[in-house]
Order: C-alpha cells, then sequence, then structure tokens
C-alpha cells in the first residue's frame, strides 16, 4: 500500500482527501491544527518552522495542500504570504522525501493580480524548478478554480464563497463585495468545482503525474449572484443579501479556458451548493 503525506490535512481540502484516500492509501497528515478526518499517521508543525516527520520516511507521493489562502487578507499583509506560501513550500518539497510532488495552487496563479496570487505563483516555480533539475522526480502542479461544495466537511477560509453561504443560514444576510464589475449583473464571475472534483484529480495525480501544470475548473462562469439565487433555492432557505464595496485583490471573471484532463464533472452545479 502506497503512503502518502497531505500537508495541511485539517483544512477543507485536506479533511475531504484524507477521507477519499483512506480506503486506498497509507495516509500520513501535517498540520498545524488537529485533524477532521482519520489518518494513519499525525504530524503537528507549521511548514516554515522544524519538521517532526522522522528524517528516514520517503513517501511515494507529497500532497502539499498547507498554505495561507484569503485574497483580502494578502493585500494587508503580504509578507506573510510570501514567507508561508513560498518558503513553507521549499521547506516542504527540499525536506520530506518523496517519488511525486503534487502541488495545490490556484487560478490567481494566473494573472498574480493580489499577494495570494504572486506567493503561489513563485511557489510553482519552485516546485517544478527543484523537482525537475535537483531531485529528478515527477511533480504535478494544480490551479485550483473556485471550490465549493462539502461532503461531511465544511469551508474553514471565511473569505470564501460558501463559508458565507453556510453562515448566512445562521446570521441571516450575505454581503457581495462589489456590483459595479463589467459583468451580467454586475457581480464578479467565477469557475467553480465541487471540492471532491478536487480531490478526484488529485487522487489521479498519485498514479499518473503529469510533469506540468494542469488547471482545475469546468470553464463555465457563473456571477456571484447567480450562486447565491442558486443556494437559496436548492436549500429552500431565505437571507437578506447586502452589497459592499470591492475588495482589494478580486478580480472581475476567472474561468478557465482549458479544462484538464484530470478534471472530471461528477456533479450538477446544484450538487455543489446543497448543504
Amino acid at each position: 500500500m502506497k503512503k502518502i503525506l497531505i500537508t495541511g490535512c485539517s483544512g477543507y481540502i485536506g479533511s475531504h482527501l484524507s477521507k477519499m484516500l483512506s480506503n486506498d492509501y497509507e495516509v500520513h497528515g501535517l498540520d498545524i491544527e488537529e485533524p477532521q478526518a482519520p489518518l494513519n499517521e499525525f504530524y503537528r508543525c507549521d511548514i516554515n518552522r522544524q519538521f517532526a516527520i522522522p528524517g528516514d520516511i520517503e513517501y511515494d507521493t507529497v500532497i502539499h495542500l498547507a498554505a495561507l489562502v484569503r485574497v483580502g487578507e494578502s493585500e494587508q499583509i503580504p509578507i506573510k504570504y510570501y514567507i508561508t506560501n513560498l518558503n513553507g513550500t521549499m521547506n516542504v518539497v527540499n525536506k520530506i522525501k518523496t517519488k511525486n510532488f503534487i502541488f495545490a495552487s490556484t487560478g490567481a496563479a494566473q494573472d498574480c493580480s493580489s499577494a495570494y496570487g504572486i506567493s503561489k505563483r513563485a511557489a510553482e516555480d519552485v516546485v517544478r524548478e527543484y523537482c525537475t533539475k535537483h531531485k529528478q522526480q515527477d511533480y504535478t502542479i494544480f490551479r485550483f478554480y473556485n471550490v465549493i461544495g462539502n461532503d461531511g466537511y465544511e469551508p474553514t477560509n471565511p473569505d470564501g464563497l460558501m463559508y458565507n453561504l453556510i453562515k448566512a443560514r445562521t446570521t441571516k444576510e450575505f454581503t457581495i463585495f462589489g456590483d459595479d464589475y463589467n459583468t451580467s449583473d454586475g457581480t464578479c464571475v467565477r469557475d467553480y468545482v465541487h471540492v471532491n472534483e478536487i480531490c478526484d484529480a488529485l487522487k489521479q495525480a498519485i498514479e499518473k503525474p503529469s510533469n506540468s501544470i494542469e488547471c482545475l475548473g469546468h470553464g463555465i462562469g457563473k456571477t456571484v449572484i447567480d450562486i447565491v439565487n442558486m443556494f437559496k433555492e436548492v436549500n429552500n432557505i431565505d437571507f437578506e443579501v447586502k452589497v459592499g464595496p470591492r475588495r482589494k485583490g478580486d478580480i472581475e471573471s476567472s474561468v478557465l479556458a482549458n479544462v484538464s484532463p484530470y478534471m472530471r464533472n461528477l456533479y450538477y452545479m446544484e450538487e455543489l451548493l446543497k448543504v
């Protein structure tokens, strides 16, 4: 049975991935928080500091999810994002032995309009260069577009759309940041994918690395208002929708042009929003 390490195993994607891989692999996790999903082994540590993993362990695959991910926050404290997302990635790729390295990047690395996108783009370059020239090992870089949905573990990013839609069930209000973009209804357009579709692609890359960048989206854009209205309808709930100012670092539209062969359509849009 192959041995897999997931960094950021306690987060939204990490928890779903741990669950998905648990029947087929020996799954180890690394995070600063306790894991939500069951693991064969857990190491509590910060990717910017000393690693707790014994130096003699070699993994068949390392899936590096651990990162700072809030676009708005990255514009306020960019240095923290550069340190964690770049330096932390360098630590993981350098200090942990593996035959195959899978890196979780973002669609924001395409245009680099925020400190978050810049930090992830720089980390992509490190992963590609280091794996190819220095370790001569397989790698796959996945750029995730907007991840929503859940299969037992709710989103953890307070800036995320799904996180705030779920929160609106209790607060009875939801804020849209900007309604004056040049789109059909004035709100941002995004390419939404289910968290398990992301995990399915990551699982494929364990057995079949691409040694390139793969973009995970469906190539279909939906506005924020589209998603909010669909969420209300699918879950038979209602709440007040408010409009706030644009957030620094947000772009008008982010829709994938070329869909990766790793991206499989496993859910209808309504299923992405059901809670």
